[in-house]
């Protein structure tokens, strides 16, 4: 399949890498095990309790190469599907599972693309109804290098949030793996390798890492999501999370770059302006 590898210039380049996506990783895996199926399958299959920010450093380290790795990125992505070919089983109600279903392996896509959106109108500047779309493009792009079936990729916005809403309304569920990310997470301590700058970022309020990523991670879930979670959000919660989120876009930008990517982004992003050949070739080490 021919698909251009992502690089400088796109919107993915300049966001994917971000420390701050930190503050969305949490709902994307919640609205992702929603699903019945992915649920299912991250219950039987998953690390994500014995050792949940090791496995959010491999989901992370996957998706920058998709990204910063040039043509890396298209191989990392014959490698996911590959590696989720064997998952499969039924689920605790009886229902028979793939974690290749194409409506499960797009939602995982999907769901993350719309986590980037939440992510930006939170804790940074809205993306513009021209920027959403290029956006979009360049996620089907993305499904693309992850073989996300071509009838599960919304052609624009309008169709986006059309199929976004019908999955929240009809097919995600208050599935027990969900809520157990959720659990998880309240016990979680900041990221163990965070640069001290970016880890007092972290705690903006003062509250314990683990219950103020549980508090973004609620704050940030679409309020038909919260509810069928049956979770609690308070307007005074939604006054909190707003200044944390003015805070972040504040502070974001003007945080070397350094300290405001993850390694492998920052590694590539440096390589890109001093060797621009390279990049095309190689993906950053």
């Amino acid at each position: 399949m021919d698909v251009e590898p992502f690089g400088p210039g796109s919107m993915h380049w300049d966001t994917a890498g971000e420390y701050r996506n930190l503050l969305v990783a949490g709902s994307a895996l919640i609205l992702q095990t929603m699903h019945p199926a992915v649920g299912a399958a991250v219950a039987e299959h998953s690390t994500f309790k014995q050792d949940p920010w090791g496995r959010l450093d491999r989901t992370l380290t996957s998706v920058q190469t998709w990204v910063y790795g040039g043509p890396s990125g298209l191989a990392e992505g014959r490698r996911l599907r590959e590696l989720h070919e064997p998952i499969s089983g039924v689920d605790e109600r009886g229902r028979a599972y793939h974690a290749l279903n194409g409506e499960a392996w797009a939602w995982v896509h999907w769901s993350l693309f719309e986590r980037f959106l939440t992510l930006n109108r939170v804790f940074g500047t809205p993306y513009s109804a021209a920027d959403e779309e290029r956006m979009l493009a360049e996620s089907r792009q993305l499904a693309r290098i992850l073989r996300v079936p071509e009838r599960e990729m919304p052609p624009d916005m309008p169709a986006f949030w059309a199929y976004f809403d019908d999955m929240v309304a009809n097919r995600l569920e208050a599935h027990p793996t969900a809520l157990d990310v959720l659990a998880v997470m309240r016990g979680t301590p900041a990221p163990p390798r965070l640069p001290a700058a970016v880890r007092r970022l972290w705690m903006p309020v003062g509250v314990a890492s683990g219950g103020f990523n549980a508090f973004v991670t609620v704050g940030t879930l679409p309020p038909a999501v919260r509810a069928t979670l049956g979770l609690t959000w308070t307007a005074r919660d939604e006054r909190r999370l707003g200044r944390i989120g003015r805070l972040v876009a504040l502070v974001t930008p003007r945080l070397p770059e350094r300290l405001r990517y993850m390694p492998l982004a920052y590694q590539a992003r440096r390589t890109a302006r001093t060797h621009p050949a390279r990049h095309l070739t190689t993906a950053p080490h």
